[in-house]
């Protein structure tokens, strides 16, 4: 036990898992997901995209966060749950104004500054937490500050800062922001404390089924309030798949060699793969999984607004390129993060991705229908081709 008997901190023990007070909190970025979605959708153009990917680096900055605190002190026992509530508060706020995280709405509160208040609260809880438990700590205490000193006070100072702008300075604002908070972090040292891999590996597996899960919502979200036809099954089923996929890519085999490389990962070694492999490498998997939902709710949309497209309009521009570009990401994040931790090269995936890419103008011409039937073939031949040629490998990773 941390602390004296009113602050009642647990340190989380080798071995322990996800508790459900951390899903619980995941709910918040289901809704967060959600919401970048539907600002790329709402205008796809390349200033839009850009917006959107830099809320979602904020917002998945804002929960790695939480992965790390989680992974020292249970995040359901003593003062730690009050915390833990308090944060997703601030992070359901920012999440409802992500909407007006660049441009206020009329009337109501300054949306910018509303967004980057809740994110600075988020920010406080977190390091406050993680101060008062690391009292005992004196090398956790240091890291804690040499990090706090970059990452609180720049972050989320340029974060306030921009939303007094507008424009191309807000943005340059926003990345300088972001990526500085990234960079320090990385640069701030390793002293931090894993108590339990498996707890760690768990985390950022259950965030990539809460943004697959966030690709299926865009599905339905597609076709709300549409008559069920042919196209719409179809799109939905083939969509469906390509989620499927995305998720046997990661989880059959990747994670399984990741997360036993970083169990067996000692001292500085174990934290670079928690950062390098989980923090990092794990983001472009994110993007990647936004942009499929961003592809998936324009298709489905083009196969049942008959109203406006027929059958053989095709899917083309943004949305074309993040229909395919995301999974393509998804791959390439996935060869990273298993090539930090284990190294091993997927040349299949890289092969993949690249020819994700590269059909991207030649499925411009093709029916929206058949432009995410190509995906889903792709992307199922890559499964099919790596369960028969790695067959020993996969069954000795999966039942060792």
């Amino acid at each position: 036990m941390i602390g004296n008997r009113r602050l009642r901190f647990r340190p989380v023990s080798d071995g322990d898992t996800v508790t459900q007070l951390e899903l619980f909190f995941d709910l918040v970025i289901v809704f967060a997901f959600t919401m970048v979605t539907a600002l790329a959708a709402d205008e796809t153009t390349a200033v839009n995209m850009v917006r959107a990917g830099l809320v979602l680096a904020l917002m998945w900055w804002l929960w790695i966060a939480y992965s790390w605190l989680g992974n020292v002190v249970r995040a359901d026992e003593g003062i730690t749950r009050v915390a833990m509530f308090v944060a997703m508060g601030g992070a359901f706020l920012a999440a409802l104004t992500i909407p007006e995280a660049f441009t206020d709405l009329p009337g109501g509160w300054f949306g910018p500054l509303v967004f980057a208040i809740a994110y600075l609260i988020v920010r406080l809880v977190h390091v406050t937490v993680f101060w008062t438990i690391s009292a005992g700590d004196a090398q956790l205490r240091r890291q804690l500050l040499r990090w706090a000193l970059g990452s609180i006070t720049v972050g989320t100072t340029l974060l306030v800062v921009a939303a007094m702008t507008t424009g191309l300075t807000q943005m340059l604002l926003w990345l300088a922001a972001i990526v500085g908070d990234m960079v320090w972090t990385w640069a701030a040292g390793t002293d931090w404390r894993l108590n339990s891999a498996k707890h760690y590996a768990e985390r950022y597996g259950l965030i990539v089924i809460v943004a697959l899960g966030e690709s299926i919502v865009s599905i339905g979200i597609g076709v709300a309030g549409l008559p069920i036809s042919w196209p719409i099954a179809l799109g939905s089923m083939l969509g469906l798949a390509v989620s499927g996929l995305l998720w046997w890519l990661y989880f059959d085999v990747a994670a399984i060699a990741i997360e036993h490389a970083f169990a067996h990962a000692k001292d500085a070694r174990q934290i670079k793969i928690a950062q390098n492999t989980y923090m990092y490498g794990h983001f472009p998997m994110i993007v990647g999984i936004i942009g499929l939902s961003l592809g998936l709710k324009k298709v489905l949309y083009y196969v049942g607004d008959s109203s406006h497209h027929t059958l053989t309009d095709p899917l083309y521009g943004i949305p074309l390129g993040a229909l395919y570009g995301g999974p393509a990401l998804f791959l390439f994040g996935i060869v990273f993060a298993k090539y930090y931790a284990t190294g091993s090269l997927s040349i299949e995936r890289l092969v993949t991705g690249v020819l994700l890419f590269a059909l991207i103008p030649v499925a411009a011409h093709l029916p929206a229908l058949a432009s995410l039937t190509v995906l889903c073939a792709l992307l199922a031949a890559l499964v099919v081709v790596e369960t028969v040629r790695f067959a020993q490998p996969r069954d000795a990773i999966r039942h060792a």
